[in-house]
């Protein structure tokens, strides 16, 4: 009888990792969303080991909220990040054909060191490392025919050479062969040995979207032994790969790139970059199903606070997003459990947004909660409003609130029609820190594109 208890107890922590089309998914190396800083927002092509220090510097006294990871994105093996064409920019590889640091911007990666030291500095404060890639061989390589490391390949063995990003001119695929996986392999196995804690790879999982090289990459990452985690970019992920993606990445982008404004116009049909946040309220319900154990449909960087001095879209700015706009974003994200991955310069944190990145209680909803789901029945008078729901680890519920209109909102409902039991409650505002009077319904006003995040017990 006994026994039977324990199996029956242990089921649902058993089950956890399969996926509801039935797919075991292996540990992940991201058990919660992964909370961070990434240099392109404010930085571009830009970043050097100076100013990474300085802002990974900002991010260790901010670890004590769950941000963990720094991101070097793109543009590290650039001799120069200004050049205007592929020759221009001067790509450094090393013998093997794999992008190495160069030393004039990264003057810790020399003697063939790499990022290690750089690594090793982030990891000594309490921090985790993180670097972004094209995918792909760089065109380089395959224009000298560079050996693949630990292999008898040579780089034009590995190159498909019909295939390049669309937006990035500086690689070719890689084939879906064992000479493509050995230069995987390799380099993998060199990141692991700089100490790398997190991958973000790029032009892989829509437009287009690559599944052989992602499968490429994630087997390359499980052979080194080091938990890695996979970010793969950009969006929109097609729902239809929801599954497969999830088999091989910790976090994959569902939109194109989001910038600070709260829509965009876009000229063509079919053009959606850049994203703005209205239209995130579109893309994360579907996502719902496919959030948690591991693996986290990405939401996108959050543009808040300075973006300067060289940011990888438009000149160099303070947000253009209102302060409501602003806790709006958070909000979605910490509900929808997205990964919490911040754009700001952080050597020009601002009370304000310092503020938004260090509520304790919001990010507990992000780290900790479940079924995170938007609520799809709204009633009457709600109009342009939209509300999520989602459980916290002692039962409490937490509720969002937004308001999409162009002006304010006033939204009233018995709690039994947003997702919640009937009867009373009381209503603490997280962002406030204060309860609301308990009672049978909520009651609140919003301002235009503003939000509220409750805990309801």
């Amino acid at each position: 009888m006994r026994r039977w208890l324990r199996i029956a107890t242990l089921l649902p922590t058993l089950l956890a990792p399969v996926l509801a089309g039935g797919t075991a998914l292996a540990a992940s190396p991201a058990p919660t969303p992964p909370m961070g800083w990434n240099s392109w927002d404010a930085y571009g092509f830009t970043i050097d080991e100076a100013d990474f220090k300085a802002n990974a510097s900002v991010l260790a006294t901010l670890k004590p909220y769950g941000w963990t990871y720094a991101v070097v994105d793109e543009g590290w093996y650039m001799a120069d990040p200004f050049g205007k064409t592929l020759a221009d920019r001067k790509y450094l590889l090393d013998g093997n054909g794999l992008l190495t640091p160069v030393p004039a911007r990264f003057p810790s990666a020399t003697d063939g060191q790499g990022f290690k030291p750089l690594a090793d500095w982030v990891h000594a404060q309490g921090l985790k490392f993180g670097l972004h890639i094209v995918r792909g061989i760089p065109k380089q390589a395959v224009e000298g025919n560079l050996p693949v490391a630990g292999s008898p390949f040579h780089a034009a063995d590995v190159a498909d050479q019909a295939d390049t990003c669309p937006w990035d001119d500086g690689n070719y695929g890689v084939r879906d062969t064992p000479a493509g996986q050995a230069y995987y392999d390799s380099m993998m196995a060199q990141y692991a040995r700089w100490g790398l804690d997190f991958l973000k790879v790029d032009c892989i999982a829509d437009h287009p979207y690559k599944a052989s090289e992602i499968r490429q990459i994630s087997s390359a990452i499980a052979k080194t032994g080091r938990p890695i985690v996979l970010s793969l970019s950009p969006g929109p992920t097609n729902l239809s790969h929801a599954e497969e993606i999830a088999r091989y990445g910790q976090m994959w982008r569902i939109t194109n790139d989001v910038w600070d404004g709260w829509t965009f116009p876009h000229q063509k049909p079919g053009d959606d970059f850049p994203y703005g946040v209205r239209d995130l309220f579109d893309r994360l319900p579907g996502w719902a199903a496919h959030t948690g154990h591991g693996r986290w449909p990405d939401a996108d960087m959050l543009p808040i606070g300075t973006l300067a001095p060289y940011p990888g879209w438009g000149e160099a700015r303070a947000s253009r997003l209102t302060a409501d706009e602003q806790r709006t974003l958070v909000s979605l994200w910490a509900i929808a459990r997205s990964p919490l991955i911040l754009g700001a310069n952080l050597t020009k944190l601002d009370d304000a947004t310092r503020a938004l990145i260090t509520n304790r209680a919001v990010i507990q909803v992000n780290q900790t909660a479940t079924d995170s789901q938007p609520v799809t029945e709204l009633p009457a008078g709600f109009g342009n409003a939209r509300v999520w729901r989602a459980t916290g680890p002692g039962g409490q519920r937490y509720l969002g609130v937004f308001n999409l209109d162009d002006k304010p909102a006033s939204l009233t409902a018995p709690w039994g029609k947003l997702g919640l039991g009937t009867g009373t409650h009381t209503a603490h505002d997280l962002w406030e820190g204060k309860a609301l009077t308990t009672g049978d319904s909520l009651n609140v006003t919003l301002p235009a594109h503003g939000s509220v995040l409750f805990e309801v017990r």
